[in-house]
């Protein structure tokens, strides 16, 4: 999880006291607005839940009216906090932390809990209506939409949720996967113009050959391929794309799937349009991930060049957040107010070491997909089965539902740990953005550095550990 607070609220309470609101970005989109209070009630809730780890220090409360300059500093230590308890592999799985900020997000959305249908679609465009509770997390969402088209219980987390947008064009973009600390209803509502989709949840292909046993889980695989093939995501010849279209005419899903599966860019995550220094600064690129692997592609003429990076050799990376406030116009639906930056440290050769820079909007995910990659790696290493890793990163949420005199119903959730409740800002009025803040946190700093586990504000790979001079 990459938490930023690239930006605050003023709001006021009983029509007088005014008080700051930091807008917290999970994985570089809005996710909730919350008071210094709230998040100092989670730090002490996580030191009573996770007694035996070392919190990273919170930063102090103040008695008196704080400056502009202590506020400044103030959400600059919270903003490194939450990015630290994110990285932290025992934290950020805590079922109190995702259930406090699932409920964050239902507050700050304003969304009472109550029943009601959300559309999952496949890749072809297959429509599976759910229903659930506005508040359920994504894992729950997930279990639900499989279950409607009968897939088994063993198969569901092979699979997941993921946020798309389809452009005028008729391109797919790729926005991110929904998680468990976020309800895939809010999330679907606060996004402009989106769909949420089931993919494929997991990089290693050999997991394939498990899944095509089941009827159901080869049909989520043959849509998805048959979508990634007619996309351009896998690269097939012209040849190798008649059998396909043969074959899928003839409706045989598993020759399909034993031919597409050797394809180069099998099962990657393509990310067109991004700006990158390699080979030479500005170059537009587009960016394949998958195989352990990240590919820069570059067209030269006709030709297709393409440069390989294996996850291996990342050392680290990194994610950079820019403030676009100079330029950013309201107004403008397409015009975006931050933009991410990815750089990572790759070993060119012998100790020879380059960090190389992608610039996109989608750069959280990149990040995301490299941390995954390097936990599938290890957890093969470990011998770590795919389903008991994805059932422990799930978190049995149970609501409890209140009735108010008007007649609503709210939901308060609660785990084993702690129910990880929030006091509510549906009862405060916003005031308008505080301009002052905002201009001075831009003058002193264009962009902010997504801080990392160990306080470093990269990555530090585990897997870089294990190369050898074999392998250069």
């Amino acid at each position: 999880m990459h938490f930023s607070i690239p930006e605050t609220e003023q709001f006021v309470q009983n029509g007088s006291n005014a008080f700051i609101g930091y807008n917290i970005y999970i994985n570089g989109s809005f996710h909730c607005c919350l008071r210094y209070k709230q998040l100092h009630s989670l730090h002490e809730q996580l030191k009573k839940s996770l007694a035996n780890l070392s919190l990273p220090p919170f930063p102090p409360k103040k008695f008196l009216t704080l400056t502009q300059s202590e506020l400044e500093q103030r959400r600059l230590g919270l903003e490194r906090y939450l990015q630290l308890i994110g990285q932290d592999p025992v934290i950020s799985k805590s079922n109190l932390l995702r259930t406090f900020f699932l409920n964050a997000q239902q507050e700050s959305a304003f969304i009472d809990t109550y029943e009601t249908t959300i559309d999952v679609f496949l890749m072809n465009g297959y429509r599976i209506s759910v229903n659930i509770s506005t508040t359920e997390c994504s894992s729950k969402v997930l279990e639900k939409a499989l279950r409607a088209i009968d897939l088994s219980e063993d198969c569901t987390y092979y699979f997941a949720l993921f946020l798309i947008r389809k452009e005028s064009n008729g391109n797919v973009t790729l926005l991110r996967k929904l998680l468990d600390f976020e309800s895939p209803f809010i999330s679907l509502r606060t996004a402009h113009d989106c769909e949420i989709v089931i993919r494929r949840n997991y990089w290693d292909s050999s997991y394939d050959l498990d899944l095509m046993r089941d009827r159901i889980a080869l049909n989520l695989l043959y849509i998805q391929s048959i979508s990634d093939v007619e996309r351009g995501w896998v690269i097939a010849n012209v040849d190798t794309r008649h059998k396909l279209s043969l074959l899928q005419a003839s409706g045989n899903k598993s020759e399909y799937m034993s031919i597409v599966r050797n394809l180069q860019s099998y099962g990657c995550l393509n990310f067109p349009n991004v700006i990158c220094d390699f080979p030479d600064p500005n170059t537009n690129t587009t960016i394949i991930v998958g195989n352990q692997e990240l590919s820069i592609r570059i067209q030269v003429g006709r030709q297709m060049q393409e440069t390989k990076f294996r996850v291996t050799r990342m050392r680290c990376w990194r994610v950079t957040t820019i403030h676009n406030d100079k330029d950013y116009d309201k107004n403008l639906k397409n015009k975006n107010r931050y933009s991410f930056e990815l750089s990572f440290e790759y070993l060119m050769s012998k100790n020879c070491l380059r960090w190389i820079k992608l610039v996109t909007e989608q750069a959280m995910l990149i990040s995301v997909c490299l941390q995954s990659m390097v936990d599938e790696l290890l957890n093969q290493k470990n011998g770590y089965d795919i389903n008991n890793i994805q059932n422990s990163h799930t978190s049995d949420l149970q609501i409890d539902y209140i009735r108010r005199d008007d007649g609503s119903v709210s939901g308060k959730m609660s785990d084993s740990a702690s129910d990880g409740s929030i006091n509510s800002l549906s009862e405060l009025k916003p005031m308008t953005r505080s301009n002052e803040v905002s201009k001075m946190k831009i003058k002193k700093k264009m962009s902010t550095s997504v801080f990392f586990k160990n306080g470093k504000e990269s990555v530090q790979n585990e897997a870089f550990e294990n190369i050898g001079d074999d392998d250069l």
